[in-house]
C-alpha cells in the first residue's frame, strides 16, 4: 500500500493512501465556528475540497474568513449565478462584469436590462440551487470536446479564449448539467454558498457578499454611482472597439493589430485628462491646489505629471509636490495589530509640516521641500527651494491626498480633488472578471523590482498590508472627488506578462505565498505577450515597466 504523510494545522500527522481526496481527512464539514470549509492549502497551493493528495503535504483547511477561502467562495457564487441564469434565460448572454464595493455587477450583454421581476427570479433558482445541495464536480475534457462543447453553447467568448491555448486536457466544472471553464477552485456544493444577495441595479444586478470580517452576514450595500459610471463608461468604450475579453485581445495581438488598439486607448486617456485640466482652469481664479489620491500602483505619479501639461497648455504653471517626501522617519511610523511598521496609516505622513509649508508657499515665502530617503527610510533636507508666482497652482499626490486630516489648514474652496485608480474593464470571459486589485498588484511587482531591488516574495509579503492601509486610508475619501480618472490600460496585462512571470517562478512552494504566486502564473497564461518596446514613452504604464527601450 502506497501511504503518504499529512500534516494538520494543529501539527497532528497522519497517514493514508495516495490519491485520497484531501476532504476525506475533515472530522467535520465546518470550524469550530460552524462555518463550512470551502477549500484547502495544500503545500502552499490553494485546491478544492476534492483534491487527490499525492505526496507528502501539509494541508490547512479554509473558510470564508481566509482571504483565498473567500476567492472561493465569491467564484462559487458567481458559477451558481452563471448557472441560474443560463438555465432561467438560455437565449440571453448573462456577464459578471466587474466589482461595486462589496458586491459584483452583473448584466445580460444586449438590451434590454434586466427586470425586478428576472432579479427575483434568478434569487430564487440560486436559493432552490442551495437548498438542494448539488455536487460541483471538477473534470477534465478533452481540448476538442471542451471546444465543440462551449462552440455548441454559444459561448464564444469560451471558445476564442481557449483558441490561444493548446493543452491536451482543459478543466471545467459541472452542476446538474451546467459546465464553464475552471479559472481556480470552486466550493465542493452548492449547499455552502448560503450568504448572499441580489440587488436590482439597472440596467443589471449587484451579487452583493458577505466580507472576511463578517462571513455570515452579506454587507449592506452602498451606492458608488461614480465609480460605476466609469467603469460603465468604459464598457462601453470596450464594446466599441470590439474588445471586452481576452480572446478578442489576443486576436489582435495575434494578427498584429494591437499597435492600433494601444494607440487608441492611450489616446482616450489624454483626452480625460484634458477634460479634468479644462474643469479646473475654469475654476482657477480660486483654486490652489489639486489633490490626486488613489490606492497603491494606480499611477498617481505619472498622472500629476501629465495633468500638469494639460494644464500648462491652459496657461497655467503647476507645480508638483509628492505626499511621500513628507513621511515620517522610520522610528516615528505608528505600528499595526501585527507589530510591524504601518507605513499606510495617516499618521506615517507629517501633516502638521506639510501644512506649514502649503501656508508659507501660498504666502509667497520661499520653502525648503524635504526629500524622503526611501532605502534609509527617513526624511532628508535637502530638497530644493520653492516659492510660488502669483496665481501658481500646486498638484499634490499621494495615498492621503483626499483625506481632509491631510490638507486641513487649507479651505475646501481652494482644493479640487481627484480620485485615481485602475479599473478595467477587461474580462477573461463573460463569468469571470479581473479583479482591479490584480492588475494593480502585477503593475507593483513590477516596479518594485526595478525601483525599489524587491524581490516578488517581499511585494507579495507587504500587500495584504497595503490593501488594509487602502480600505482604511484611501477608498473611504474616493466618494468626496470632484473627478475621477481610470488609469487602466485594456493592453496593460500583455505587457505585464513577460515581466510579472519571471519575478513569480522565483516564489517557491515553501512559502507561504506561493498560493499568491501560483495563481497570477494560472492567470497569465491566459494572455499572448505584447513587447514592452510597443508601449509609447508618455504613456501612464512607462511609471511601473520603466523608459522606452528601443
Amino acid at each position: 500500500m502506497n501511504l503518504i504523510r499529512i500534516t494538520l494545522k494543529d501539527g497532528a500527522a497522519r497517514r493514508c493512501r495516495s490519491n485520497t481526496p484531501v476532504s476525506q481527512l475533515l472530522k467535520k464539514p465546518c470550524d469550530p465556528h460552524g462555518l463550512p470549509y470551502i477549500g484547502c492549502r495544500v503545500n502552499n497551493d490553494i485546491v478544492s475540497l476534492t483534491y487527490p493528495l499525492d505526496v507528502n503535504a501539509s494541508v490547512l483547511f479554509l473558510t470564508m474568513t481566509d482571504a483565498a477561502g473567500m476567492r472561493i467562495y465569491r467564484a462559487s457564487l458567481t458559477f451558481l449565478l452563471a448557472k441560474a441564469a443560463s438555465t432561467l434565460y438560455p437565449e440571453r448572454r448573462f456577464c459578471i462584469e466587474h466589482s461595486l464595493g462589496t458586491g459584483l455587477f452583473c448584466r445580460f450583454a444586449a438590451t434590454p436590462g434586466i427586470t425586478t421581476r428576472q432579479v427575483a427570479a434568478l434569487e430564487a433558482a440560486m436559493r432552490s440551487l442551495v437548498s438542494r445541495n448539488l455536487p460541483i464536480r471538477r473534470r477534465k475534457l478533452a481540448f476538442a470536446d471542451a471546444l465543440e462543447h462551449f462552440a455548441r453553447r454559444g459561448f464564444r467568448d469560451k471558445v476564442n479564449l481557449l483558441r490561444f491555448h493548446n493543452p491536451p486536457k482543459v478543466v471545467v466544472y459541472e452542476c446538474e448539467g451546467f459546465t464553464d471553464l475552471a479559472h481556480g477552485p470552486l466550493a465542493p456544493a452548492t449547499g455552502t454558498l448560503r450568504w448572499f444577495k441580489l440587488i436590482h441595479y439597472p440596467p443589471g444586478v449587484v451579487l452583493q457578499l458577505p466580507t472576511r470580517e463578517a462571513p455570515r452576514r452579506v454587507a449592506p450595500f452602498q451606492d458608488q454611482r461614480q465609480l460605476f459610471q466609469i467603469f460603465h463608461e468604459h464598457k462601453v468604450w470596450g464594446r466599441i472597439l470590439g474588445v471586452t475579453n481576452v480572446g478578442k485581445l489576443n486576436e489582435l495581438i495575434a494578427n498584429g493589430n494591437v499597435g492600433e488598439f494601444i494607440r487608441v486607448a492611450e489616446a482616450l486617456h489624454e483626452k480625460k485628462i484634458a477634460r479634468i485640466a479644462d474643469r479646473i482652469s475654469a475654476r482657477r481664479a480660486q483654486l490652489r491646489a489639486i489633490l490626486i489620491s488613489g490606492p497603491s500602483a494606480a499611477g498617481k505619479t505619472t498622472f500629476a505629471k501629465r495633468l500638469a501639461v494639460q494644464l500648462e497648455v491652459n496657461g497655467l504653471q503647476p507645480v508638483i509636490i509628492s505626499l511621500d517626501d513628507y513621511y515620517v522617519d522610520d522610528a516615528e511610523t505608528p505600528h499595526g495589530a501585527d507589530g510591524r511598521p504601518d507605513y499606510e496609516h495617516i499618521r506615517a505622513l507629517d501633516a502638521e509640516l506639510f501644512n506649514q509649508h502649503l501656508r508659507q508657499l501660498f504666502a509667497g515665502q520661499t520653502v525648503e521641500l524635504p526629500r524622503f530617503n526611501f532605502e534609509a527610510k527617513r526624511r532628508e533636507r535637502n530638497g530644493a527651494p520653492l516659492k510660488l508666482r502669483s496665481g501658481q497652482i500646486v498638484i499634490i499626490e499621494g495615498i492621503h491626498g483626499l483625506n481632509p486630516r491631510a490638507t486641513y489648514r487649507i479651505p475646501a474652496r481652494q482644493k479640487f480633488k481627484i480620485y485615481i485608480s485602475a479599473l478595467t474593464q477587461l474580462a477573461v470571459d463573460a463569468h469571470n472578471r479581473i479583479s482591479t486589485t490584480d492588475n494593480r498588484l502585477m503593475r507593483r511587482l513590477v516596479r518594485d523590482h526595478a525601483n525599489r531591488g524587491n524581490s516578488a516574495l517581499a511585494t507579495l509579503r507587504m500587500w495584504p498590508s497595503v490593501r488594509r492601509g487602502e480600505k482604511r486610508w484611501v477608498f473611504p475619501f474616493q466618494a468626496s472627488a470632484d473627478a475621477t480618472f481610470n488609469s487602466a490600460l485594456d493592453y496593460e496585462l500583455a505587457v505585464l506578462k513577460p515581466l510579472v512571470e519571471p519575478l513569480l517562478m522565483q516564489v517557491k512552494p515553501a512559502d507561504y505565498e506561493y498560493a499568491e504566486a501560483r495563481r497570477l502564473q494560472e492567470f497569465l497564461l491566459h494572455f499572448l505577450a505584447v513587447p514592452q518596446q510597443a508601449v509609447p514613452a508618455t504613456s501612464l504604464l512607462r511609471e511601473f515597466i520603466g523608459t522606452r527601450r528601443n
